[in-house]
């Protein structure tokens, strides 16, 4: 089963984009939000030093971006992580780091 659709069980009122675009998935997170999201659900991949990473865009029109781990779904906010990203002199964030200094953060146990 592909990561879309194992994150799609967490969704109502899905949509997919008819084209290939920078978001996966759309529709509203279950029991979290009235609000309809276009979400980027790309899986991790291993970094040369070993660590499950993922790149991003800041010219994404993906609302939200999705993190998989093995027990939970890591929801980060596009707009934010991208103001964020361009304040920081860096290109490598550990997960921990952004959960703890954004704001707009959700985490669905599986």
């Amino acid at each position: 089963m592909s990561i879309v659709d194992r994150f799609s069980k967490n969704l109502s009122n899905i949509e997919y984009p008819k084209e290939k675009c920078s978001w996966n998935i759309s529709g509203m997170l279950l029991n979290k939000s009235n609000q309809v999201f276009k979400f980027d659900v790309r899986p991790m991949f291993e970094m040369p030093s070993g660590e499950l990473g993922k790149t991003g865009n800041t010219s994404s029109r993906a609302d939200k971006m999705v993190f998989e781990t093995e027990k939970e779904w890591i929801i980060l906010d596009t707009l934010e992580l991208n103001e964020y990203v361009r304040k920081q002199n860096k290109k490598c964030f550990n997960i921990q780091e952004l959960l703890k200094d954004l704001s707009w953060n959700t985490i669905i146990y599986k």
